[in-house]
C-alpha cells in the first residue's frame, strides 16, 4: 500500500505545484501576498521539469539549493499573511518535504547474496533480440553490473550516460558494462541505439532474477507511466562489481534513488582490488 501511494505522489505532486504557480500568476497575478506562493511553486515545477530536460545523475540528499528558496517563499507567506497563500504554500512545502524524507527513501535494503565478498551465482538475462546472456559468457576481468529503474527515469538515464562516457577508461581495465532492468525488449533495444557503445544492455524479464536478489520495487513506477509500456514493479538501483570469477568486490544498495556512486568511484575500487 505504501509503494502505491508513493506512485500516486510522484505523479500528482508535480502537477500540483505547476497547476498552482500557472492559476496564481495569471489567475490572481503578482502582489506582495503571491509572491510567497509563486516562488515555492516555481522552484517545485522547475526541479522537476529540468529532471527530465537536463538529468542529473545524482543530488545532495536534501536539495539545499531547493530547499532554501522554497523556505524563503514559505516564509514570505508568513510575513504578508494570506490564507488562501499560505495553505496552498504549507501544502507544497509538505509535499516537498515528504518528497525528500519519504519518497526519495527506500526502505532499509539488504540482500544476503550481494554482500562483498559473496560469489554470484551465474545470472542469465536476455538482451533486446531475447537471446540469453550469461555472466559466465563475458569474458571481461570484471564486471560492472548496474540495476536501473527503466528508460522512464531521468537519472538512471544520466548515470548510464555517465557510464557510457567513461566507456575507454572502462575498456583499457578489460570491464564488461552490464545494464539491466525489467522494463520490454523494445525499450531497451531503443537505449542501446541511443548509446553506440558496446555495453551489455539486458533485461530481466519479470524480474525473476532481481526478486533472488531481493532488489524488486513493488509498485515503484510513477502512476499512469504504464501507459507507455512500463510494468508496475521495477527494479531498485544497484551497482554490483564481480571479479573473473563473480566474486563481489563492490556493491551499493542505496536508500535514496537520488544518491548514486560516480564511475569514478567504481574505476578506484578496480584500479584497487
Amino acid at each position: 500500500m505504501k509503494n502505491i501511494l508513493k506512485s500516486i505522489f510522484i505523479s500528482s505532486f508535480p502537477l500540483l505545484a505547476l497547476f498552482i504557480f500557472l492559476f496564481t500568476i495569471f489567475i490572481e497575478g503578482i502582489h506582495p501576498r503571491s509572491i510567497g506562493t509563486l516562488i515555492v511553486s516555481l522552484i517545485i515545477s522547475l526541479f522537476f521539469s529540468l529532471l527530465f530536460i537536463k538529468p542529473v545523475a545524482r543530488t545532495d540528499k536534501f536539495l539545499f539549493s531547493y530547499s532554501i528558496p522554497i523556505s524563503i517563499g514559505f516564509v514570505l507567506n508568513l510575513i504578508f499573511f494570506d490564507w488562501q497563500y499560505f495553505t496552498a504554500s504549507f501544502i507544497l512545502a509538505l509535499g516537498w518535504t515528504l518528497y525528500l524524507t519519504w519518497y526519495s527513501a527506500f526502505a532499509s535494503r539488504s540482500s544476503s547474496v550481494l554482500k562483498v565478498g559473496k560469489v554470484l551465482p551465474n545470472l542469465t538475462f536476455e538482451n533486446h533480440q531475447k537471446e540469453l546472456v550469461s555472466l559466465a559468457s563475458l569474458s571481461g576481468d570484471f564486471k560492472v553490473i548496474l540495476f536501473f529503474r527503466g528508460n522512464w527515469c531521468p537519472l538512471c538515464m544520466a548515470q548510464i550516460k555517465e557510464i557510457v562516457d567513461d566507456y575507454i577508461l572502462l575498456k583499457k581495465r578489460n570491464v564488461d558494462v552490464v545494464l539491466v532492468s525489467s522494463q520490454s525488449h523494445k525499450n531497451t533495444e531503443n537505449l542501446a541505439k541511443k548509446h553506440k557503445v558496446p555495453l551489455h544492455f539486458l533485461i530481466d524479464k519479470d524480474n525473476r532474477i532481481a526478486k533472488d536478489l531481493n532488489i524488486v520495487h513493488k509498485n515503484g513506477l510513477p502512476m499512469g507511466f504504464q501507459i507507455f509500456g512500463y510494468k508496475s514493479d521495477v527494479i531498485l538501483p544497484t551497482l554490483i562489481i564481480i571479479n573473473k570469477v563473480n566474486e563481489i568486490i563492490f556493491t551499493d544498495l542505496t536508500d535514496n534513488y537520488r544518491v548514486r556512486p560516480e564511475p569514478a568511484t567504481f574505476l578506484k575500487i578496480i584500479d584497487n582490488y
